[in-house]
């Protein structure tokens, strides 16, 4: 009896054992991963498994291709309907978005402040957009230092150099961009329309907001807002700026040589370099800035995005290793995926690597990366506010309304009374 008492007793324990927290009973050695843009995230994090592969061969992980839009909708279908499972264990999202999905759906997100990740390696603005209530739910990953991007063959062919985009307003911008219309016929921007990333570079390059310090919606009378919408206006009535209507057609004028140029976020470097018969014919620089708004600069931000494990992360050790001995602690990584896809790091080990100071011949022989740094630190902060995307969406509507031939103020007054409405003011 004493010998089935300690074998029922050893069988206990070994039960016991198995299902202890933080022993999950279906962990494997497999991670799924939700991010998108081929030549940048997912080249990033595929990467990224190479790297940890190094030491932990038989771990595998799995990059799914999956459009920002489609992300925020399958959190949100997954999160309200209890269906978790039904989420990768690691996926990306934006910044600006981050603070809302975890205030919405905390359930969905795993706490990663004690995941072993140091928090101190990044910088501290990058950081706290996926900060909510003192605790870490996301590794960084890019930054969205706005970058004025210029194929200098097309400025040579109206008499322009790069030197001549550099430190101007948008008003010098728009001469210039009609004289290069008319010499080449060649728009120099390009933009999604409904979309409100010109916008908001424009809006926080002078130091604005659609929100207040507090989370309030600052829309109606924000003179700086209203001075965006006309220029925007009047790039769009002068030809110096074409709307498409999505994302392949807008990537496309870049590579199928319709337009002479772009302005977005550093990662749009990533998306010009698959024109690999543009190499040398490109070059960055500021963006412009916007007249009659005291304190308005060439610097700005757009996107950027960190890491989230997913609370029903099968194997979530896993998860919490491999970020930290990748995205948050491998100077090789960005170093290995900087050259090609342009994905600038906000990991302050790697800013030292001499990658950065390199030039890049597709860009003509800058160095490029260095250049970006720089723009970063003069980049004005911005507020965002839970509702950002919301907000960021009135604005859109409002701008297609005001190219339309509405009147500005009336359009950002509607703006904010609909971002009010959904926040119950």
């Amino acid at each position: 009896m004493k010998k089935v008492g300690l074998f029922l007793l050893a069988g206990a324990v070994a039960f016991l054992t198995a299902c202890s927290p933080g022993k999950d009973l279906q962990a494997s050695n497999e991670l799924t991963v939700w991010c998108w843009d081929p030549a940048f995230n997912v080249y990033a994090m595929e990467e990224a498994a190479k790297v940890y592969q190094k030491e932990h061969p038989d771990v595998k992980v799995n990059v799914v291709e999956t459009p920002w839009a489609d992300v925020q909708t399958k959190l949100t279908t997954a999160a309200t309907s209890g269906n978790l499972d039904s989420l990768p264990d690691i996926l990306l999202l934006q910044d600006n978005a981050f603070q809302k999905n975890v205030i919405s759906y905390p359930d969905a997100f795993e706490d990663l402040t004690e995941s072993g990740v140091d928090f101190s390696k990044f910088a501290k603005a990058k950081t706290a957009y996926s900060v909510v209530e003192g605790k870490n739910y996301g590794v960084p990953f890019d930054n969205g230092t706005v970058v004025a991007c210029y194929r200098t063959d097309v400025l040579k062919e109206a008499g322009y150099t790069i030197e001549d985009f550099t430190d101007i307003t948008w008003g010098e911008y728009q001469t210039m961009g009609e004289k290069v219309l008319a010499k080449t016929g060649k728009p120099l921007l390009s933009c999604q329309a409904g979309e409100s990333d010109l916008i908001m570079m424009m809006l926080q390059s002078a130091g604005g907001s659609l929100f207040d310090q507090d989370g309030n919606p600052d829309m109606a009378g924000n003179q700086t807002l209203e001075r965006v919408m006309e220029t925007y206006a009047s790039l769009v009535k002068s030809g110096v700026l074409v709307e498409v209507n999505d994302w392949d057609q807008y990537v496309g004028t870049m590579t199928n040589d319709t337009v002479g140029g772009t302005m977005n976020g550093c990662w749009i470097m990533a998306s010009i370099q698959t024109a690999e018969d543009q190499a040398g014919n490109w070059g960055i620089t500021n963006m412009p800035r916007l007249e009659q708004v005291d304190g308005a600069t060439n610097y700005s931000n757009n996107g950027g995005s960190s890491w989230a494990v997913m609370s029903a992360c099968k194997n979530k050790e896993l998860a919490f290793d491999f970020l930290s001995k990748t995205f948050a602690g491998s100077k090789e990584l960005y170093e290995t995926i900087l050259p090609k896809s342009g994905a600038m790091t906000t990991y302050l080990p790697a800013a030292d690597s001499k990658v950065y100071e390199e030039p890049q011949e597709f860009f003509g022989g800058e160095a490029v990366y260095a250049m970006i740094t720089d723009y970063a630190s003069k980049a004005p902060s911005n507020n965002t506010g839970v509702y950002y995307y919301e907000a960021r969406d009135a604005v859109a509507t409002a701008i297609t309304k005001i190219v339309a031939g509405g009147e500005i103020a009336a359009e950002i007054k509607t703006a904010e009374d609909t971002v009010r409405f959904a926040m119950g003011q």
